[in-house]
């Protein structure tokens, strides 16, 4: 142990005098000069600085995004509710700070509870579809009105065929 340590104090030493002693250039000589870098890395003064003001938020523009409608009894998607889905995901991965509600309503036939576990499932089903598209799930939440909230009071097919929808609210 005590020869290890001697080992490295000679060691030391004699790096020491080695760089001490050399003095072969004058402190006035000038450095060569840098040659140019080939890299094709960028030099920082290529890199442009940030800017300090961010992009301004975008706002979705609530008519923008279209409702989806359903057949009577039913909240499978058809291909044309895929189409407007579609369409509203475009919307939604545009503004990507947009935070939606979606509703879920029906037609005035059937029971107050039936139809708040259809309009339920017509509002999840929109969901799921968005969220199988790429939208985040915690950007949209879902509530059932079932027949409590139409859009149209008649009491006909044309209209009832208007109230079985999934709405979609904005900045919820």
């Amino acid at each position: 142990m005590m020869i290890m340590k001697r080992m490295l104090w000679i060691a030391a030493l004699v790096a020491l005098t080695a760089t001490a002693g050399c003095g072969g250039k004058k402190a006035t000589e000038e450095a060569p000069p840098v040659e140019p870098s080939t890299s094709s890395e960028p030099m920082a003064e290529d890199i442009p600085a940030p800017t300090t003001d961010p992009a301004p938020s975008e706002q979705l523009d609530p008519s923008s995004l279209n409702d989806a409608f359903f057949d009577f009894d039913s909240y499978s998607l058809s291909s044309e509710a895929k189409g407007t889905l579609d369409q509203n995901a475009k919307e939604l991965k545009r503004v990507t700070a947009a935070a939606i509600t979606i509703e879920g309503h029906c037609d005035e036939r059937g029971t107050s509870a039936y139809n708040l576990a259809l309009g339920e499932k017509r509002a999840n089903a929109a969901k799921d579809y968005l969220v199988a598209l790429g939208i985040s799930g915690s950007r949209i939440t879902t509530v059932s009105y079932g027949k409590e909230r139409p859009f149209d009071t008649g009491h006909d097919e044309s209209a009832w065929a208007k109230n079985r929808r999934a709405h979609f609210l904005t900045g919820q």
